[in-house]
């Protein structure tokens, strides 16, 4: 074996062997009426090594370019990104002795940079957040250099067909439950990239199981399914982790099954009700997870239909004190988090009438 292919076979054994020594993230029960006969579960993705779901996706994206040969002794990673994938992404660099650069906005708060910067990596400003797509590019383009492209490869670098992905992780720790095959799975997208593998596994294993995809306020994944135009844009969203200005190359529509339009009130309503009722702090882009959830077990209730649901837990509420969890700083936003909250509530807690569904409009 040549220098180089030593030293990527070397890079790939510290990477799955980093993967072998970490427990598959729990299936936590969310607890509702058993007379329901509808299950609900957290898989908890904040208990990865780097605190997200966003993990995954850089394992992936690091392996992909280990073995196509993009990635090799002493290149430098270039993404653009300033949240939970840079932190993953500077996570894996420093393991194989590599630098890694995070193309960010320069409006991005010091606390983001300094999370970045903790895991190892260095951030590069630029003016307009619209630009740290052409200008991660540019920084790839360079000698030495890789461009991870997150939101472009999201779709293709993880095995949808099984090799222990999310999916196939859903699968097998639900097979002992009273609902194996879950009525619904329910994500967000900010890159498309679990959707997409969700989706593709559930129609590869012939399972009855759809999808369920949340958006936040000011992304266009919604009206990009329900129009089929992948030119739309927006103001993109403020759920850190979900939701997109523009759609990403790696958002996959036609697996998805049902999309929800979620107010970012409700968002961060939906995240304090998780923490009320499990003891878990969470991230606001559960909070969307949570009020899909809430949505279709309405639903399956008024059909008088029985079965389990699956959500993630995308990440901690650790990361956002100063954010989401902080009464203030939510204030300033303008959102009526207690008028989402009551709403929710009426909608997850409505008694079952023995003609009519539970009361309560739809929140999308």
């Amino acid at each position: 074996m040549t220098g180089g292919r030593a030293w990527v076979a070397e890079a790939i054994r510290r990477i799955e062997a980093d993967s072998n020594r970490s427990a598959d993230t729990h299936l936590h029960v969310f607890p509702l009426p058993p007379e329901w006969s509808i299950d609900l579960y957290l898989k908890d993705e904040s208990v990865h090594p780097t605190g997200s779901l966003k993990h995954r996706l850089a394992r992936s994206l690091f392996l992909y370019g280990l073995a196509n040969g993009d990635i090799r002794a002493g290149t430098t990673l270039v993404d653009a990104t300033s949240g939970s994938t840079a932190i993953s992404e500077a996570y894996f660099a420093r393991m194989l002795g590599l630098e890694f650069v995070a193309v960010v906005p320069r409006a991005t708060t010091r606390a983001k940079l300094e999370l970045i910067e903790q895991a190892g990596g260095r951030c590069h400003l630029v003016d307009r957040a619209e630009d740290i797509y052409a200008e991660a590019e540019r920084l790839g383009a360079l000698p030495g250099h890789h461009y991870l492209d997150q939101f472009g490869m999201a779709s293709i670098v993880t095995d949808w067909r099984g090799n222990n992905n999310i999916a196939m992780s859903i699968f097998e720790q639900m097979a002992q439950e009273r609902f194996p095959i879950p009525a619904w799975i329910v994500v967000g997208a900010g890159t498309g990239g679990t959707s997409a593998t969700i989706g593709r596994y559930c129609r590869y294993r012939r399972v009855e199981t759809r999808l369920a995809v949340v958006d936040p306020e000011g992304s266009v994944f919604h009206e990009a399914w329900r129009t089929g135009n992948r030119d739309v844009t927006g103001p993109g969203s403020r759920i850190e982790g979900i939701g997109r200005p523009r759609v990403e190359p790696s958002f996959v529509p036609t697996v998805i099954d049902e999309m929800f339009t979620v107010p970012d009130a409700a968002s961060v309503a939906a995240m304090r009700l998780i923490r009320d009722r499990t003891g878990r702090t969470v991230g606001a882009s559960t909070g969307t997870n949570m009020v899909g959830v809430i949505q279709l077990i309405a639903r399956m209730r008024a059909e008088r239909r029985t079965g389990s649901i699956v959500t993630l837990i995308c990440d901690s509420g650790d990361r956002y004190r100063q954010t989401y969890w902080d009464d203030e700083w939510v204030a300033a936003q303008g959102w009526d988090v207690e008028a989402e909250r009551a709403r929710l509530e009426e909608l997850l807690d409505a008694p079952m009438d023995p003609v009519h569904s539970p009361r309560g409009a739809a929140l999308s």
